[in-house]
């Protein structure tokens, strides 16, 4: 098994839009398992920053420099144009701030790569609809009351909010999971039958 294939379903596709020697922050990094496949495997300057005090360990662990921050109050430690690449990977979603999280991403960076769960997945919908139920899922795995996510968004409701931010898509990935749990793309209507999507945007 190669290291990509260790990696969760959409961080492999987020290293496959990471070109060899680029410098990378993650945002909300956890424990670096991303910077560290993409130092070892594409020779990437890293740098991640992470809240949760055990990820900033288990980061420092992997021998990953990572700053405690928090994503809300901005990136100002960072200047202009300082990595080709900022990588937010299942994070947005969870923020209280989106829209200054995502203009600072395209501050610092020349690109942005954001993966997030697609709640207008097909599940999602049978699941409301039909039980009458906030849905439980493997791209959405909380229940109401513990779930991290306060805003929920879909593929179209983040192309329309990248263009608001003053961004632009350069390319965009739906996944959905097959049976053994490993993330195939979705060539057509994405936005029902993909679970995650993976954006590669640049500034407008």
């Amino acid at each position: 098994m190669t290291s990509s294939e260790l990696l969760r379903g959409d961080l492999s596709i987020v290293a496959d839009l990471v070109r060899p020697g680029s410098r990378v922050l993650d945002l909300g990094c956890g424990e670096g398992e991303l910077l560290a496949h993409l130092r070892e495997e594409k020779g990437a300057f890293v740098r991640g920053v992470e809240l949760a005090s055990g990820g900033v360990a288990g980061s420092i662990g992997r021998g990953v420099p990572v700053f405690q921050g928090n994503l809300d109050e901005g990136l100002a430690d960072f200047p202009d144009d300082f990595f080709d690449v900022v990588v937010l990977s299942q994070t947005l979603q969870v923020v209280h701030r989106p829209m200054l999280v995502l203009r600072e991403m395209l501050r610092v960076g020349q690109r942005g790569i954001v993966s997030f769960p697609n709640f207008a997945h097909w599940r999602n919908r049978a699941h409301l609809g039909l039980r009458g139920r906030m849905p439980v899922s493997a791209a959405i795995p909380y229940t109401w009351y513990e779930t991290p996510n306060i805003h929920h968004t879909t593929i179209p409701d983040f192309r329309d909010f990248v263009t608001a931010a003053g961004g632009t898509v350069v390319k965009e990935v739906a996944l959905a999971a097959n049976a053994s749990g490993r993330p195939h793309r979705v060539a057509f209507a994405a936005n029902l039958r993909a679970d995650t999507a993976v954006f590669l945007i640049g500034r407008a």
